[in-house]
């Protein structure tokens, strides 16, 4: 058995962390001295330690390393992804955040060097197309989407014909629950299979459409152009729903300079 103070030392944990891993629950002494009230531990407890270190190194709190120590390998498994993705998240957050704050430089610069954005009026056709269509946690979740449809064209040998699209069915801006549907061109109909299915979107007589060239960053500037646009242009209204195609992106294009991505808002004249 070994004092606090040498398992301290053995262990490379300090005391006030073996104490407070006492108190919480998840790794007692093995034995406290009836007459001195020592706290002594083994060294078969060393391995439990170095478990609850490297949860708490995974992010993990206290409360869910007390879950963690009474789990299966698969189960355990299971929590330590359900944490990937939550760090992954956040990081996303984080990253967000750092965007906005160059947004806000720019914005109080006067918007010195912000890109210029043509709009104009356009009659969309109706598409064939094969479509997957879901309600996701956030816009960001719309990569994953892109990952399902692409992995189901490859694996069905579909034919994609033409440029793919997003519509937002949304008639707001939201911050979570956003629905989503992508649209990828095809010669003919095939049998559906749930969530995919084949159907003809909706033509739209007149289309508001703006190219944006560069980051994603940029498309917040590209609204405000609608913005001015539709106030200047009073005969339109904005309509329902807005569509969006990356002719250039992150699958095909490794500098986000060169990024290309077409905004489309359907109009309807007053």
């Amino acid at each position: 058995m070994f004092r606090i103070g040498e398992f301290s030392k053995l262990t490379q944990v300090s005391i006030r962390m073996l104490r407070y891993y006492d108190e919480a629950g998840i790794l007692t002494p093995a034995e406290v001295d009836k007459w001195t009230g020592h706290r002594l531990y083994s060294v078969e407890q060393i391995p439990r330690l170095n478990k609850i270190l490297y949860l708490r190194d995974s992010g993990l709190n206290v409360s869910e390393i007390a879950l963690a120590l009474t789990l299966d390998e698969q189960s355990l498994l299971a929590q330590l992804d359900k944490k990937r993705i939550e760090i992954e998240n956040a990081i996303q957050a984080e990253r967000e955040k750092l965007r906005k704050i160059e947004l806000a430089k720019s914005e109080i610069q006067g918007g010195k060097g912000e890109p210029r954005y043509n709009i104009s009026v356009k009659s969309i056709p109706a598409y064939q197309v094969l479509s997957l269509r879901k309600v996701v946690p956030n816009y960001y979740s719309e990569g994953d989407l892109w990952e399902e449809l692409s992995a189901f064209t490859g694996a069905q040998k579909i034919e994609i014909t033409g440029n793919t699209f997003s519509i937002y069915h949304d008639t707001e801006f939201r911050e979570t629950d956003v629905d989503i549907e992508l649209c990828a061109p095809v010669k003919k109909m095939g049998t559906a299979k749930d969530p995919f299915c084949f159907r003809m979107t909706e033509p739209v007589p007149y289309m508001a459409c703006t190219m944006v060239y560069g980051d994603f960053a940029n498309i917040k500037g590209a609204y405000l152009a609608f913005a001015e646009w539709l106030q200047k242009n009073s005969e339109y209204k904005m309509s329902n729903p807005m569509r969006q195609i990356v002719h250039r992106g992150p699958w095909n294009e490794s500098n986000p300079e060169k990024y290309l991505i077409e905004l489309q808002i359907p109009l309807k004249q007053t």
